[in-house]
């Protein structure tokens, strides 16, 4: 029996396709776990990202964020805004153009610099050099048509004010940097710029309708009687809210480069002045509050001159008898003012005027405040008597403005702000300075010297304002001179229910046909505060009532026919 053996299959050899198909699957694979671990890789970054990633500086790169945090007005009214603005710059390495020729055409294009002075830099060889800062758009076009290579445009934040002038010493301005150099820009100037905050705009405490009518009424004042500079306030007696401080000459804060050294310095807050007889109210409340004033009907001798020292003291208004605390306010007596503050004294004087603020700068948001001048190691009794009518001792307005609200608000003294009291921003409480009556009693005083007295030009019917004149002679070569004066009306109203103060002041008003010689502040400056209450009134929910008033009945009592 033969034996057989099986023969196997042939088996075939692999293709030329098949090693092909078998490659491409094994790098296909290959791709696919590279992609699935580069995936895994970018979804672990987020994740990283996600937990532990500082929000707070996550508005640095979105572009809905604006690069610096608008300003409004207390009721929204755009104030400051941020935007994209071209600049112009060169590089004078790298110019294909010949010098002298561009020279020639950039000076006749930007007349700031002469051609001398674009030649030198076309020469200097630098790598950069900024040729316009905030460019119109047609300019830019214009030095874009010359077509030199060498010229650069670039955009970046420009600090835009649409009123222009409006309320341009509480705004301030900033640099080319972005940065504040002025106002409310440089004193908030990191909470503007934070990444974090700068998506919310800047509540202020201004009301943009009553800022226009107060610089609008001071100007025509100003511009009226020839006065070299103003200042306004207008305030919240309760809360300290300024809704608008004007400093003029007026600045544009586009520009302030163009403006003048005294258009950029602020008459209301950095300004000290001598504001004369708007202090005897401060004096008499003092005085009543020490137990010294019982009684309007309490009087005081008043004759034609009083010496003091080397000095005599003597009155616009002279009486020549003796007269009431009523009559002495009324007509602003000098005489009568001295005798009430030399009973208070010296120390207890002090310590009012500290308790007022009025001992160091005014409290306020702005970092340009002055610094009050006051009689110092020299406060002996002349100097108490003077500074109780307002000569001797130098505020700001803004000063006067917070005595008024502390005097008239119920005696309670709280700082001014520029930033609108709510959420974030609450109003302080402040420290008492008067009591509650003595407060009450003022009220029917200073409405008296509106209806009878020396400030009745600035009466507003039916607003029932109440308030004083006060008029300071300047130091010029180192001695008071008549010639020259800061007239002020320091008011408050409505007088029934007090609600708002207002400061006027006008710095050397001149006399005029219209006010018979006389430059004093009953015939310049107490008329802008009658004209501003009328017009801001029905703005700040104040409807003119003539059936109501401040009770004159507790001083009309105690007024006399003068004797001449």
């Amino acid at each position: 029996m033969t034996a057989m053996a099986a023969i196997p299959a042939r088996v075939k050899a692999p293709t030329q396709q098949q090693k092909a198909l078998a490659l491409t699957y094994h790098r296909l694979m290959l791709m696919m776990l590279v992609l699935a671990g580069v995936t895994f890789i970018i979804v672990l970054r987020l994740v990283m990202l996600q937990i532990f990633t500082d929000r707070s500086s996550a508005a640095a790169g979105n572009p809905l964020i604006p690069a610096r945090a608008d300003i409004v007005d207390r009721n929204g009214v755009r104030l400051a805004s941020t935007i994209d603005a071209w600049s112009i710059a060169v590089h004078p390495n790298r110019l294909l153009t010949d010098p002298e020729e561009l020279a020639a055409k950039l000076a006749e294009l930007m007349p700031e610099r002469s051609e001398a002075e674009y030649l030198r830099i076309l020469k200097s060889g630098k790598t950069f050099f900024y040729l316009s800062r905030r460019a119109v758009p047609e300019l830019v076009a214009a030095v874009n048509a010359l077509g030199e290579p060498g010229i650069e445009f670039s955009r970046e934040p420009e600090r835009l004010y649409p009123n222009m002038g409006l309320a341009a010493h509480v705004l301030g301005f900033t640099n080319l940097d972005g940065h504040g150099d002025a106002g409310i820009e440089r004193a908030l100037d990191e909470r503007l710029s934070s990444p974090a905050l700068r998506g919310a705009p800047v509540e202020l405490s201004i009301d943009a309708r009553v800022q226009q009518a107060l610089e609008a009424e001071l100007g025509a004042a100003m511009a009226n009687f020839s006065a070299i500079g103003a200042s306004g306030v207008v305030m919240d007696v309760k809360t300290g809210e300024v809704l608008a401080m004007t400093s003029l000459p007026e600045l544009n804060p586009n520009v302030p480069g163009q403006g003048s050294m005294d258009a950029r310095f602020n008459r209301a807050t950095l300004g000290v002045y001598e504001l004369g007889s708007t202090f005897k109210p401060f004096t008499v409340a003092m005085a009543m509050d020490a137990g010294i004033v019982k009684s309007f009907g309490q009087m005081y001798p008043c004759p034609r001159g009083l010496n003091v020292g080397n000095h005599t003291i003597t009155d616009t208004h002279p009486f020549g008898r003796p007269c009431s605390v009523a009559e002495i306010m009324k007509e602003s007596s000098n005489i009568g003012t001295a005798q009430i503050a030399a009973q208070l004294g010296g120390v207890r004087q002090k310590e009012f005027l500290r308790k007022m603020g009025f001992l160091e700068k005014v409290s306020i948001e702005l970092l340009e405040r002055g610094r009050t001048l006051t009689p110092g190691n020299n406060w002996g009794e002349a100097a108490t008597m003077t500074v109780g009518f307002g000569h001797g001792i130098a505020v700001t307005p803004l000063h006067l403005a917070t005595g008024y609200a502390t005097l008239f608000n119920g005696g309670v003294w709280r700082p001014a702000t520029l930033l609108k009291a709510g959420k974030g921003h609450s109003v302080p409480q402040g420290r008492r300075v008067f009591s509650e009556e003595t407060s009450y009693k003022m009220r029917s005083l200073l409405r008296l010297v509106v209806t009878h007295g020396t400030g009745k030009k600035a009466d507003a019917p039916g607003y029932r304002i109440g308030g004083k004149t006060g008029t300071a002679e300047k130091i010029v070569g180192g001695r008071y001179t008549g010639s020259a004066v800061v007239t002020t009306f320091a008011g408050v109203f409505p007088m029934d229910e007090p609600r708002y103060v207002i400061i006027a002041m006008l710095d050397d008003p001149k006399a005029t046909k219209d006010t018979y010689g006389f430059h004093t502040a009953g015939w310049n400056v107490a008329p802008v505060v009658s004209k501003v209450v009328s017009r801001i009134g029905p703005m700040l929910g104040i409807r003119p009532d003539e059936r109501r008033d401040a009770n004159l009945s507790e001083v009309l009592p105690f007024v006399h026919a003068k004797e001449h």
